[in-house]
C-alpha cells in the first residue's frame, strides 16, 4: 500500500481543529498510541499498541479496555516535503507468521495521543507526542482511484489550509526525533 505523506510542527492545536471541521473533517477516533520501533536493515519496523480515549473537559479517560496491536513495516525517504511512504499493516498472527517468533532489538519507544480526522478519504493526525510537542500529519492513500498525482495535490491543498496552525515541516518520524 502507498500513502502520500506530511509532517509538521503543530503550533496551535485549537487552530488545527478548527480548521478541520471548517473543511468537513470528520473527527472519527481519539486513540493513545504506544510505538515501539525495531531495528531492522531494509525498512522501519514499529509496534503500535491503541486503546481508545475519550476527550473531556478534565482531560483524557480510558474508554478502551482491549488494547489494540499491528505492526507496521515501512519504506520512506526523510523529506519535509510530501513523500511516497510504501507500507504494509501486520495483525500479530500475521507478522509471526512472516517474520518468526524471536525478538527483534528495540530502538526506541513514542507514546503519543492522536486525533484522527477524515477527510476526503486522507487521514488527519493531530498528534501530542510525549516529550516532543505536538504535531500534524496528512497520509492521502494512493489508489486505483486516487493516483499518486491527485494524492499530492489534496495534500498540498491540505498544507495551504492548515499553513496558519503549523510550524516548520518535519523530515523525520517521531522515533528520529
Amino acid at each position: 500500500m502507498q500513502n502520500i505523506e506530511y509532517k509538521a510542527e503543530l503550533r496551535d492545536l485549537p487552530l488545527a481543529r478548527t480548521i478541520a471541521r471548517s473543511l468537513g473533517a470528520q473527527l472519527a477516533e481519539t486513540m493513545q498510541q504506544t510505538d515501539t520501533y525495531y531495528n531492522v536493515p531494509d525498512a522501519r519496523l514499529k509496534r503500535r499498541d491503541i486503546v481508545w480515549i475519550e476527550q473531556a473537559n478534565y482531560g483524557q479517560e480510558l474508554i478502551g479496555a482491549d488494547t489494540l496491536t499491528e505492526y507496521i513495516r515501512y519504506t520512506r525517504a526523510d523529506s519535509a516535503r510530501p513523500r511516497v511512504s510504501d507500507y504494509a499493516v501486520y495483525t500479530p498472527e500475521q507478522f509471526h507468521a512472516r517474520f518468526g517468533e524471536s525478538p527483534l532489538p528495540v530502538r526506541t519507544t513514542v507514546k503519543k495521543i492522536r486525533e484522527l480526522y477524515l477527510y476526503k478519504g486522507v487521514r488527519i493526525h493531530l498528534d501530542r507526542v510525549e516529550n516532543l510537542g505536538a504535531y500534524l500529519e496528512f497520509e492521502a492513500p494512493v489508489t486505483p482511484d486516487r493516483p499518486e498525482p491527485e494524492a499530492r495535490a489534496l495534500v498540498a491543498d491540505l498544507v495551504e489550509a492548515f499553513r496558519p496552525a503549523l510550524g516548520e515541516p518535519i523530515a523525520k518520524g517521531y522515533a528520529d526525533l
